[in-house]
């Protein structure tokens, strides 16, 4: 879909060359009456054929823009593509009634890339209203860089101080901030088609809290866009078609535990948070033991289950299935298949997430970590 768009905003300029050639009157294009509804001066007529220029200029500028980005992320210049290709639909339809008898075909390729154009408008909108989150998200966290020592492992559970010492966090700044990409697949049901993702995550430790960025097609062709929260105890969660209609909107109590225990789980992408103020761990056996995280008044607990390795391997708890009162807790749980180091830790890149239902085990993420930046700072 997107190659698609691309050609015809190129196709689209190009045709807008002839109007140019026309009225500037440096080529004949016999299928052209030339006739415009109000008629104009020859100085008139010149600036007519600069706009048809100008919008073709536009209109492949936009193309170029959407050739260069990179899907998923956010990424400069290109991704406002979408403000030249505004631009040059707008020209280009004040030109077409201009010269209705010849170009009144134009309206249609201009109504069918406006649509595009404004749900990309739109989701510029939505991303800007997301990176303030994020912003506003590092700047209020407590900048902890204390070096981790080989005594605070010894306090915690044995699974839990070999996962640490093997991630590498002894000896190094703990992670005040972090910001991570994520590609993956999602899908909302069982029987439901994969839908590719993008991602972007930011987290703070003290006080614990996450904002979520993602960016899927349903169908190949319906872009979803969506934004997960936890701030200050409280969990957010929304889900935009086209970034213009809300498919999901919730913050509740329900939503709030759910996305504290998301980053009770999400703390393998970042292991010095586990010695935070906010968890405690209790031993289970050799592999097993149990993380409590505790924040503006709520509780919540899962179990981490760790490998011969010493690598944190899988994750299970009871979370809350849904928002409002129909919620149930359900079993949720998370495991990990591959490793990367980042900046000298170590950190899980492959895994997938899930519920356990009655029926049998719903997985709804297979996410891949693509980078993981530690104290960044507050412009991450």
């Amino acid at each position: 879909m997107g190659s698609l768009l691309t050609a015809l905003l190129v196709v689209h300029g190009a045709i807008h060359l002839l109007g140019f050639l026309k009225w500037s009157g440096l080529a004949r294009v016999p299928w052209m009456t030339g006739r415009l509804l109000v008629p104009l001066s020859l100085a008139g007529e010149r600036g007519f054929a600069a706009g048809w220029l100008v919008a073709a200029g536009l209109l492949v500028a936009a193309a170029i823009l959407r050739g260069v980005r990179q899907d998923g992320f956010q990424n400069g210049l290109a991704d406002q593509w979408w403000m030249a290709a505004l631009a040059g639909v707008l020209l280009s339809q004040v030109l077409v009634v201009g010269a209705w008898s010849d170009a009144k075909a134009g309206t249609l390729a201009n109504v069918i890339l406006l649509l595009p154009i404004v749900a990309a408008a739109a989701h510029a909108r939505f991303e800007a209203r997301v990176g303030g989150e994020a912003i506003a998200l590092l700047a209020q966290a407590r900048d902890d860089r204390r070096v981790v020592t080989p005594d605070e492992l010894r306090r915690l559970p044995v699974p839990v101080a070999r996962w640490l010492d093997r991630s590498g966090v002894v000896g190094r700044p703990r992670a005040a901030t972090v910001r991570l990409h994520q590609r993956g697949e999602i899908r909302t049901k069982v029987d439901a088609p994969w839908m590719p993702a993008r991602a972007d995550q930011h987290f703070s430790i003290d006080p614990p809290g996450f904002v979520w960025n993602v960016d899927a097609t349903m169908m190949g062709v319906l872009p979803i866009s969506g934004r997960d929260r936890y701030v200050a105890g409280h969990g957010e969660m929304l889900i935009k078609a086209a970034s213009l209609v809300n498919v999901v909107k919730a913050a509740d109590q329900a939503i709030d535990l759910g996305a504290m225990l998301r980053y009770l789980a999400e703390i393998i992408w970042f292991p010095s948070a586990a010695l935070g103020p906010s968890v405690s761990w209790e031993p289970i056996d050799p592999a097993h033991a149990q993380a409590t995280m505790r924040d503006a008044g709520r509780t919540v607990r899962a179990v981490f289950t760790f490998d011969e390795h010493g690598r944190a391997v899988r994750f299970d708890a009871e979370r809350p299935l849904g928002g409002g009162q129909d919620a149930k807790l359900t079993p949720w749980f998370g495991a990990s298949s591959e490793w990367r180091t980042f900046q000298g830790i170590e950190v899980p890149v492959r895994g997938e997430v899930g519920w356990r239902l009655p029926a049998g085990p719903f997985v709804y993420y297979r996410w891949e970590i693509l980078d993981v930046e530690f104290n960044r700072g507050q412009g991450a």
